[in-house]
């Protein structure tokens, strides 16, 4: 390969997060350093894929050489390590994007979530999935040298960088197409430099890369080490989701996955299938052990990558997942599709829908098994992708009830938010002809689990899920009914315990609203249009009012949620209900003088006790103090 320099050399500046990022690299962040190969060497992969999915539109771009491969090469002397592809490589424009910006949905956050612990920043980068820069782990600098294929000229691209706050641009003549990155390894890496130990890494990090990786044979002659100029394939070099399960051990599947998700840490769980009949087709699918920075960007593409028999076909293939699914990683190689199949055709395709929903129900099967067998691995899936999996008993009416299943909530029977509860859990809990089952929605579990709504529930030992992801008011308005047992809110509607009331318990309650109903037709026309009605309740024990929204409106948790987005909500009174024991009630039965503003006052008091906000707090403030003065005179 000829190097000639054609223009002038140019030193760009790297975006901000690169410099922070090459400086976490530099100090060796990572617990462990060999991981730079198998980033480099999965680059490579992808980029050789990428050549074959554009192949097969343009036969051209394989320039009358469709084989492809990804060489290891060291120099001892020069002290290099040279990793070299011939796929898809990159133009100028090309390597300045992808070399000197991150453009990575989640950047920011990544940022903000350093804490200057090296063992806790390490295991973010790996997270972060950083790819390309993990070169500077053990580099101290690296030379890039690429020329995308199909180029009309043979002009490629040098780029270099010593890790610091720039690195060069330089246009120069490279016949072959592709890509090949030297690092200038530091004093201390002198292990690198042995074809030995490269094999090594290769086979435990990268054995499952579907192109050859090639290395020089070395040999032992005479007591001395010779490099001859044959070259042997040090992978497997085969599709690791076309073996048979049997051949392939727990660690290969844990690489590959680190491989196909562009992560740092092992898969939480996984499932891996052939779908003979109509559709025949291969899948390999991961559960991560944590959620990516973008997974709430809906937008952000998903993570299956598709394959037809065995040729790469494209990244992150949307319709092979549904989004509340978005964080499953993994391949399907099909059997049946067309080779030039498209997103267009896909988006139409029957098979694909086909293919579509046999992936969806092994993932959820596969989280069935977790819930079933493995609560801990479980807990761990559902403290980071529980708001995701939500998403999908609006989304998937086909697996609702599957899903409605695998979810999650806090509960009056625990304590804290990270001990949660299933439907079917709480429904072996059931009082004795208890029909419903109830929860409360707020906005954090402290307010849901203080909420007033619960009182009687607590004074009778009826289980409340408590409800505070902003997706829960969302969902419930799908999610009817479980296993024949309706779904009620605690905030809504009259009470009706139904068999959990006896006969004296309602009687008393409705003497209790007939001697009070000179007060309750009193603080209406106080409150006027504030409130749809004022009633006596009997879900409170210790608070003197709440507020409670008819059964078909907005909760108040709700109607808050669309106001802070932005959004309109429809127009809704709540109902005042009013605690017939409590001392504040039965003064304000008496109360003459200040009355409005004990009725005000109250239900002011009822509305932040929910979580909601006053219209004029002074006002609120200035009653307080007024009445306060009232009562110590």
């Amino acid at each position: 390969m000829t190097e000639n320099a054609t223009t002038n050399r140019e030193t760009l500046g790297f975006q901000t997060e690169v410099k922070q990022l090459l400086q976490l690299m530099i100090h060796s962040l990572y617990s462990n350093r060999e991981i730079f190969l198998r980033e480099l060497i999965s680059n490579a992969s992808d980029a050789c894929d990428k050549l074959r999915f554009e192949g097969l539109h343009n036969a051209a771009l394989f320039e009358n050489y469709s084989d492809m491969a990804i060489r290891i090469g060291y120099d001892k002397t020069a002290r290099t390590l040279t990793i070299t592809d011939n796929g898809i490589g990159m133009s100028r424009d090309e390597v300045i994007s992808n070399l000197g910006t991150i453009a990575k949905s989640g950047t920011r956050e990544f940022f903000s979530r350093l804490s200057g612990d090296q063992q806790k920043d390490a295991h973010l980068i790996g997270q972060f999935g950083v790819g390309f820069y993990s070169a500077f782990i053990v580099a101290d600098k690296v030379t890039v040298l690429t020329r995308r294929a199909g180029d009309n000229t043979d002009q490629g691209v040098r780029w270099e960088s010593d890790g610091g706050g720039e690195f060069s641009i330089e246009m120069l003549d490279k016949a072959v197409r592709g890509t090949e990155i030297t690092l200038h390894l530091r004093d201390d890496q002198d292990d690198l430099l042995d074809g030995y130990k490269l094999r090594d890494i290769v086979r435990k990090y990268s054995n499952h890369i579907v192109q050859p990786i090639l290395m020089y044979k070395e040999e032992w002659k005479d007591g001395q080490q010779q490099v001859t100029d044959e070259e042997e394939t040090v992978n497997q070099a085969s599709a690791l989701w076309a073996r048979s399960k049997n051949e392939i051990s727990d660690e290969q599947y844990r690489e590959f996955y680190k491989h196909v998700g562009h992560d740092y840490d092992d898969p939480l769980a996984w499932t891996h299938a052939r779908v003979e009949g109509r559709q025949e087709y291969t899948q390999l699918l991961y559960i991560p052990a944590h959620a990516p920075f973008d997974m709430w960007d809906r937008d952000a593409r998903h993570g299956i990558k598709l394959y037809v028999r065995r040729v790469f076909i494209m990244d992150d293939a949307e319709q092979l997942m549904p989004q509340y699914l978005r964080f499953v990683r993994g391949v399907v190689d099909s059997s049946d599709l067309p080779l030039n199949v498209s997103r267009e055709i896909l988006q139409e395709s029957k098979d694909i829908e086909a293919i579509r929903k046999g992936c969806t129900g092994k993932v959820l099967g596969l989280l069935a098994d977790l819930a079933e067998n493995d609560k801990e691995k479980y807990a761990t899936f559902w403290s980071e992708f529980g708001k995701v999996l939500k998403e999908g008993i609006g989304e998937d009416s086909a697996n609702k009830d599957k899903v409605a299943g695998l979810l999650r909530f806090a509960s009056t029977h625990a304590d804290t938010p990270d001990e949660t509860v299933s439907l079917a859990d709480y429904i072996s809990r059931m009082k004795e002809g208890q029909e419903k089952i109830y929860y409360v929605t707020a906005e954090t579990f402290n307010a849901a689990k203080n909420s007033p709504h619960l009182e009687v529930f607590r004074k009778k030992g009826i289980e409340v899920l408590l409800m505070s992801d902003r997706v829960d008011e969302w969902a419930l308005s799908y999610l009817t009914e479980f296993d024949g047992r309706p779904l009620a809110s605690v905030a809504k509607g009259g009470l009706d315990l139904g068999k959990l009331e006896d006969e004296a318990e309602k009687q008393a309650q409705e003497k209790e609203a007939d001697e009070f109903k000179e007060l309750t037709d009193r603080i209406k026309a106080s409150l006027a249009e504030r409130v749809k009605e004022v009633r006596v309740t009997h879900r409170l024990t210790d608070s003197p009012a709440c507020l409670v929204a008819d059964e078909h409106d907005l909760s108040g948790n709700l109607a808050r949620m669309l106001k802070a987005a932005g959004q309109k909500a429809p127009a809704s009174q709540p109902t005042l209900e009013i605690n017939p024991q409590h001392p504040v009630v039965l003064r304000l039965k008496s109360e003459k003088k200040r009355f409005d503003d004990w009725a005000a006052v109250l239900f002011d008091q009822a509305l932040l006790a929910e979580g909601g906000q006053l219209d004029d707090p002074a006002a609120f403030v200035k009653r307080i103090n007024q009445l306060m003065l009232e009562l110590g005179s």
